[in-house]
């Protein structure tokens, strides 16, 4: 069983939620904390009451072979949650950015409320429904290193928004804890490896061009994607809005691009 701070403080709850027979449904992104929370989870709860759901953003946003990499890493299956509109045809974040004509923000951030936590909590929903537990524990792999916002999570909360039709929905997270190189040394500890692209320098698995991202890996994905850091350069300046405020991702990212490759984002 792997321990940290949190599963330790609510180690009744999480005890007498399994004896419910809760659902823990790991939400994972494919990045390190999600690898290591779904380590963490899969040590302690049964096999049948676990879930693994992913917000499949399209090879447009993501960075490459996100979801080989979940699939290869667990032992549930992986139930894809992809946002829809009424008449069938997929939600895209560019097709998002060019409807608005504005790029996500921290104060405008839907991307994760239209395209990962409402497509999310669908799946969840149909999950609930064809199991017939009406206990979930909806785990995430936040961590207070992250940032001060993250630090002030709490670890063990009661969604009100979500326990409904006869539901009780907890929102856990069991990393909340741990550094960045504990989450790596759980990993370890299981005998698997974390994305790729931490190796190619990431700090973070998100979108390749996140606007939350450091500036590191937003470099890191120039680098590793020139196409796609054409893309977004071009709606960019189709929009007349920069990325971050004042400062446009081509600004961002062409300071350490190879002279060979600051061709590509000429204008």
């Amino acid at each position: 069983m792997i321990h940290t701070k949190s599963t330790i403080a609510h180690a009744a709850q999480i005890q007498d939620a399994v004896e419910a027979g809760a659902l823990f449904v790991v939400n994972h992104s494919g990045g390190k904390d999600s690898q290591a929370m779904y380590a963490v989870i899969r040590s302690m709860v049964p096999a049948d009451q676990i879930a693994v759901v992913h917000a499949d953003l399209g090879d447009d946003v993501e960075h490459l072979g996100v979801f080989d990499h979940i699939e290869a890493n667990v032992d549930h299956p992986v139930h894809v949650a992809r946002a829809i509109f009424k008449d069938g045809t997929r939600k895209t974040l560019l097709g998002a950015i060019e409807r608005r004509g504005a790029w996500p923000s921290s104060a405008a951030r839907y991307c994760t409320s239209d395209l990962k936590r409402g497509p999310c909590e669908k799946i969840i929903r149909a999950l609930s429904k064809e199991t017939g537990r009406t206990m979930i524990v909806s785990s995430f792999g936040f961590r207070a290193e992250e940032s001060p916002a993250r630090a002030k999570r709490p670890t063990w909360e009661l969604n009100q928004r979500n326990s409904k039709a006869g539901r009780t929905w907890i929102d856990f997270n069991p990393i909340h804890d741990l550094s960045t190189d504990d989450v790596f040394g759980v990993i370890a500890s299981v005998g698997q490896e974390a994305h790729p692209v931490y190796a190619e320098g990431n700090e973070r698995l998100s979108c390749v061009f996140c606007v939350m991202g450091s500036t590191n890996d937003l470099r890191n994905g120039a680098r590793l994607r020139p196409d796609l850091a054409r893309r977004y350069i071009d709606l960019e300046r189709e929009m007349d809005h920069t990325f971050r405020a004042k400062q446009s991702l081509e600004q961002i990212i062409t300071g350490i691009l190879p002279a060979q490759q600051l061709d590509l984002f000429a204008a």
